[in-house]
């Protein structure tokens, strides 16, 4: 078994946590190092049960920080990197964009030169993995076909156009100085530990504490959910056996309206509350849809199971209520 010393950037955020978890524990022959700035969305708390594990180890800081990066890479001879650190949160965009322009882009670049500088053109076994989003791709029709990894970018946010920004520069490394990168775009992720901000778990917790669900517009934009359990076997696939150049789209199949989202949500809470059925469904009001607000996004991920073997295994329903349970009892 070959020792690794793998950079997870992000790591104490919520998909982050997953992904060190994982490598912590299924690869106890390498160091995994987490840096993490500990913004409002990453806690150390997301990965206390691999904290202090003997192959892994712990930085508080900044991505954009050239000195400390690459004193990183330098210190502990990287030579993978999974990079995750990103503002994610579209509607915080919205009111910060240099925020995101600074973080998903600034912190990117940075990345990028330290891995160039530390690995100075000798690449094997080397691995840059920049995890992604589908709302590069911009909004499908209802009825249009999915986002596929040639799909042209078409980013509608603040956050996307970040993202894109950061997905191009990745290639550009790539293509011009030969780095060995990979890249993936994901689908809404939802499970446990991800920062009650996004609608999943904001509207588990209005549930439980009977407060408004808000709905933007007439809620039926569409969104691809994925599990974040099985994102993350999906990027220990793609970070182990993909060809560098490649880009990896990253879906659950699992097209949902938001209104159907929410109903579903409310039966759930609602039976684990032991309340009446439908007893929360009053909560619901509409408001005014949100600036840039993409009507669908759905993934194709059939070149990431044809080529690697990935699926995912987590049915909906099961996810959902694992997820809620996860909540109720971290109120």
């Amino acid at each position: 078994m070959t020792r690794r010393n793998i950079l997870i950037t992000g790591g104490a955020g919520f998909i982050g946590s997953h992904v060190v978890r994982l490598f912590v524990t299924k690869y106890p022959h390498y160091h995994i190092i987490t840096l993490d700035k500990l913004t409002y969305a990453g806690s150390k708390h997301n990965i206390a049960d691999v904290l202090e594990q003997p192959n892994h180890t712990f930085i508080e800081g900044d991505i954009t920080d050239a000195t400390l990066v690459e004193g990183i890479f330098a210190e502990y001879a990287i030579d993978g990197v999974l990079h995750l650190a990103a503002e994610s949160h579209v509607d915080r965009s919205i009111s910060a964009p240099m925020v995101f322009a600074h973080s998903n882009i600034i912190g990117t670049l940075t990345l990028l030169e330290a891995a160039r500088k530390a690995w100075a053109g000798c690449y094997e076994g080397k691995r840059f993995h920049h995890i992604s989003t589908d709302e590069v791709y911009g909004a499908l029709t209802l009825t249009g076909d999915k986002f596929t990894e040639v799909t042209r970018y078409d980013p509608h946010s603040p956050y996307s156009a970040s993202k894109a920004s950061s997905d191009h520069f990745v290639r550009a490394y790539h293509d011009t100085y030969g780095l060995p990168t990979v890249i993936t775009n994901c689908s809404n992720n939802y499970g446990e530990g991800q920062y009650p901000e996004k609608l999943i778990p904001l509207f588990i917790n209005n549930i439980v504490h009977r407060r408004p669900l808000p709905v933007y517009g007439t809620g039926r934009n569409i969104r691809d959910w994925l599990y974040v359990g099985d994102h993350a076997r999906a990027l220990d696939a793609v970070f182990h056996r993909a060809e560098s150049g490649q880009t990896y789209n990253i879906g659950g199949d699992n097209e949902w309206t938001n209104i159907d989202l929410i109903h579903q949500l409310i039966k759930i809470v609602d039976e684990e509350l032991g309340r009446k059925e439908g007893e929360s469904l009053s909560l619901i009001s509409f408001v005014e849809d949100r600036a840039g607000h993409d009507l669908r996004y759905a993934i194709d991920s059939s070149k990431l199971q044809r080529e690697l073997g990935w699926q995912p295994e987590m049915t909906f329903e099961e996810g959902l209520r694992r997820t809620v349970r996860w909540y109720i009892k971290r109120p």
